[in-house]
């Protein structure tokens, strides 16, 4: 019995060896397969500033260096100009007050702001020169009033509409005497950027006409107290004051370049 049934087990036993030989022969890799190399991966482009050669980031990187360091020492020249006197200011107040001044003039102290009561017009008229070689002179032009009146319901006023004329009064009147007689070079240098500005809103509004050119302009300021407020027992003069500057002749250049 044993015999016979290891005899009949014996063909298929082989039989399965074989298919089991000829099943791993099929999933065995080709050779020329094996041999080769995996293909690379996929390399993303380069972008922005790694993308450019190295002379160029370098070049980029100078750059940005020198925009750092120009904010550093502007922010560093108006936190000096704005703090109470230190032993920095002291020493090198010429040159903070020539890296402020007039561009970025402050007219409040850190920790100390002083609030404006007193509202400041800023009124210029013009002698003209027409263009059939007569003179005449204008009216006064509220200049403050139209920069108020440009503001009024704009939800973004630029910096020019809303402090240029004002500094450029303040920056007058800080370096000027009551007699209007100049202090110093500073003094020189707020009479041609006051007459600058009204010069360049003359041309701007039309006074001369066409044909016309402006010759000479003639610049106040009408002040008036800011009214007490109805609860208050304070009495204030809302009379208005005027300080009225001599006639200033306008160079060619002033007629026509203007402030940029």
């Amino acid at each position: 019995m044993n015999t016979h049934d290891g005899g009949a087990d014996a063909p298929e036993a082989r039989e399965a060896e074989r298919s089991g030989e000829v099943d791993a022969v099929a999933d065995a890799p080709d050779a020329s397969e094996a041999s080769q190399p995996p293909p690379p991966a996929a390399v993303e482009p380069r972008t922005g500033v790694a993308a450019l050669s190295l002379r160029y980031r370098i070049g980029a990187a100078v750059a940005l260096a020198v925009v750092a360091a120009a904010v550093c020492v502007h922010l560093g020249m108006v936190f000096l100009h704005i703090a109470p006197s230190n032993t920095v200011t002291k020493a090198h107040g010429k040159a903070i007050d020539e890296w402020i001044y007039p561009e970025f003039e402050q007219n409040w102290k850190l920790f100390a702001p002083n609030p404006l009561q007193q509202n400041v017009a800023v009124q210029v008229r013009a002698q003209v020169r027409t263009a059939d070689g007569g003179s005449r002179e204008t009216g006064w032009y509220d200049l403050s009033a139209q920069d108020g009146r440009a503001i009024d319901g704009n939800l973004l006023p630029s910096h020019t509409q809303q402090n240029e004329l004002r500094r450029a009064w303040d920056f007058f009147t800080a370096t000027h005497d009551d007699d209007n007689r100049a202090a110093g070079v500073r003094g020189t240098l707020s009479e041609s950027y006051l007459r600058r500005i009204v010069v360049l809103r003359l041309e701007r509004g039309g006074a001369a006409g066409a044909g016309g050119a402006v010759e000479r302009v003639q610049v106040r300021s009408r002040t008036t107290n800011v009214a007490a407020p109805s609860w208050s027992r304070e009495k204030i003069s809302t009379d208005p004051a005027y300080r009225v500057l001599p006639w200033w002749r306008v160079s060619d250049d002033e007629a026509h370049g203007g402030v940029q």
